[in-house]
């Protein structure tokens, strides 16, 4: 009994011709975990803000904050990239709670992102206090990126710093900044 070799596998499919229609993309900034170099923003219906006041494991109060800006710039070098923040409404009782980067890191390959940065008031005589704004990547594209993050900062040195005052009957050690925004291309 003799066995015979298997018939050759058949011939790949042809690949489809490059016509001279195909558009050329913006050279891509040296880091591929942003979007291309340029302004972004977040409409006020693409961007979610939420605030958690915090004691210990308990979460004593949880309200959803108006957006007055959400912007990124992104730059060729990652060092001067920002994200910006502005938020107010009655969450806030009437008061603006801003977070301005100062870098943006790359975690885990780029699917995570990490912002230091400094959250504050609308007051700039008062110094902000020292935030860290963690980010995971939903979507990314050269035109548009989708994040969804926290920052934790401690409530004592936040309101002694800033001034930024929670509600009296809400006790709270810590407050908690969820941010799910989509920040689209400007300029």
């Amino acid at each position: 009994m003799t066995i015979e070799p298997p018939p050759p596998p058949p011939p790949p499919p042809p690949q489809p011709a490059h016509t001279s229609s195909t558009a050329t993309l913006p050279a891509r900034a040296g880091h591929d975990w942003l979007p291309r170099p340029g302004a972004y923003a977040a409409a006020a219906d693409r961007c979610i803000t939420e605030l958690t006041y915090r004691t210990g494991p308990l979460v004593t109060l949880r309200r959803r904050a108006q957006v007055a800006e959400a912007a990124l710039t992104v730059t060729p070098g990652p060092e001067d990239c920002v994200l910006r923040l502005a938020l107010g409404g009655d969450a806030l009782g009437g008061e603006l709670l801003t977070f301005v980067s100062t870098a943006v890191e790359p975690v885990a390959g780029g699917s995570r992102l990490r912002l230091p940065g400094s959250l504050g008031t609308g007051d700039a005589t008062l110094e902000p206090l020292p935030a860290t704004l963690l980010l995971r990547v939903v979507e990314r594209t050269d035109a548009a990126l989708l994040v969804v993050g926290t920052a934790r900062v401690p409530y004592g040195p936040l309101h002694r710093t800033t001034g930024f005052t929670l509600s009296r009957i809400r006790p709270a050690r810590h407050l908690g900044l969820l941010v799910a925004a989509e920040f689209a291309w400007t300029a």
